[in-house]
């Protein structure tokens, strides 16, 4: 059912102190609270819900809000419920008008509430990181002129795959499968399955290749036999044949694929990872999905996110990149500065400067543009040490997507919230007094000397 608005009546309870009045006006949360514009999320999200059925929804700027603390502290969300509890700054800018004792909601609900907005509504929540960044000063209007894009790896949480592993993890699966239904296989290699994983883990770490590969095979052998044993038993049987379907086909898809085929299973639980190398000398290989992240060349703020599913060329994914930024921030892109893995884009709207390039490179000014594409390095960097996005536990594609706008969401509210620190006006104030003392300081010198002129004429 459609959430019920918070409410903010403007009567006063006799026992109870508002929090604007308790909390400190000048603090970076407070601050923040009046440069998102929440009304926006309240309309774009309220026609997703029932007008009739169910009970009353949250608020939307509770869970808008939530999600927000969420990828700011980089935090699961047990953890963001509970300390909403403790920390009144926080209740502040998810719209309460009063201190609460209470558990807002249940931590499930804000899985269900990603499912529920999607990656539209993920997108939304960047935009509006994008747009308090606009109110807050943080970034500005031709910023938006000249962006800088790149790629990287979303690592998906999935353990390292090996083929022993994923054959006795499938095996394991359809066995308990099979215990659930109610089916009776010849033999299920309880034993026997953990114990060949266990040698061909141990043969690995030896560097007995030839051992390793006799005890993959092996588990080779007993994932064959199990899916055989249930194929002749749901033969006739179409409803535990759409229960097997799944389960099954990954089974299959191990069996089937070899070193070098394309296309690879490399997790059981997660089916869409794929296997990503960047050319990184301390981790050759990354599992999960590339990414294209989209940042103002001048202040590092994040303008665009995209899931990039089948990893394909770096250079067919800008046009994409753009058109999403162009979205976002109502904005014509002038310049675009991307690295030399971009060649061969076929860009025609945006001007678009590879790294490297000399020709047309004509001015400084924009050959210092062109050097602070390195910029976005450490950006991701930051996204993925202060961020989610080093280890994504969304599931699916759909959560591959949601998670990167989520991650650069959160990143636009760090950079917001360093400008709104409450340290900025105290500088400011004792710079200015610092000033008053050089002035008055100055002043006693002018006039002791204008005194000293006028004992000497007379």
């Amino acid at each position: 059912m459609t959430p019920k608005k918070t409410d903010n009546t403007p009567e006063l309870d006799l026992f109870r102190s508002k929090l604007s009045n308790l909390l400190d006006q000048r603090h970076a949360l407070y601050k923040l609270a009046a440069h998102i514009d929440w009304s926006s999320f309240e309309e774009a999200f309220g026609t997703l819900y029932c007008d009739h059925n169910g009970s009353p929804g949250k608020p939307i700027r509770l869970m808008v809000g939530l999600e927000y603390l969420k990828q700011i502290h980089d935090v699961s969300d047990d953890q963001v419920v509970a300390g909403w509890v403790e920390n009144p700054y926080w209740q502040y800018l998810c719209g309460e008008e009063y201190f609460q004792h209470q558990l807002p909601i249940d931590p499930s609900s804000l899985s269900r509430f990603r499912q529920r907005i999607g990656g539209s509504g993920c997108e939304k929540l960047l935009a509006g990181s994008i747009q308090a960044g606009l109110t807050s000063g943080t970034v500005k209007v031709r910023d938006f002129k000249r962006v800088t894009v790149d790629t990287t790896v979303q690592e998906k949480a999935v353990t390292f795959p090996t083929d022993s592993k994923l054959l006795n993890r499938s095996r394991e699966r359809l066995v308990k499968l099979c215990q659930r239904n109610a089916m009776k296989l010849r033999q299920t290699y309880a034993r026997k399955g953990p114990q060949a994983a266990l040698k061909a883990s141990r043969y690995a770490h030896a560097k007995q290749m030839k051992r390793l590969r006799r005890q993959v095979r092996t588990l080779r052998t007993y994932l064959g036999r199990v899916v055989r044993d249930i194929e002749r038993q749901i033969a006739d049987d179409q409803t535990r044949q759409l229960i097997f379907t799944e389960e099954l086909a990954m089974a299959k898809r191990l069996l089937a694929q070899e070193k070098h085929s394309k296309g690879k299973l490399y997790s059981l639980h997660a089916p869409e990872v794929e296997c990503l190398s960047k050319g990184k000398a301390h981790k050759r290989y990354e599992f999960g999905v590339k990414v294209s992240i989209s940042s103002t060349n001048k202040s590092n703020f994040i303008v665009g996110a995209l899931s990039l599913p089948g990893s394909p060329y770096d250079g067919h994914t800008l046009q994409h990149a753009l058109t999403q930024t162009r979205r976002l921030t109502n904005t014509k892109i002038d310049e675009a500065f991307v690295d030399r893995g971009y060649r061969g884009h076929g860009e025609e709207i945006t001007q678009v400067y590879i790294s490297g390039q000399r020709r047309g490179i004509k001015t400084r000014s924009l050959r210092k543009r062109l050097k602070r594409r390195q910029a976005i390095e450490p950006i991701i960097g930051h996204l993925k040490s202060d961020g989610r996005l080093d280890r994504n536990y969304l599931q699916g594609m759909a959560g591959d997507a949601m998670n990167v706008l989520l991650c650069c969401a959160g990143h636009n509210l760090r950079l917001i919230l360093r400008v709104l620190r409450i340290f900025w006006p105290s500088i400011w104030r004792k710079c200015m007094s610092l000033l008053d003392d050089i002035c008055r300081q100055v002043n006693k010198d002018v006039l002791w000397t204008l005194m000293i002129l006028k004992q000497a004429a007379l």
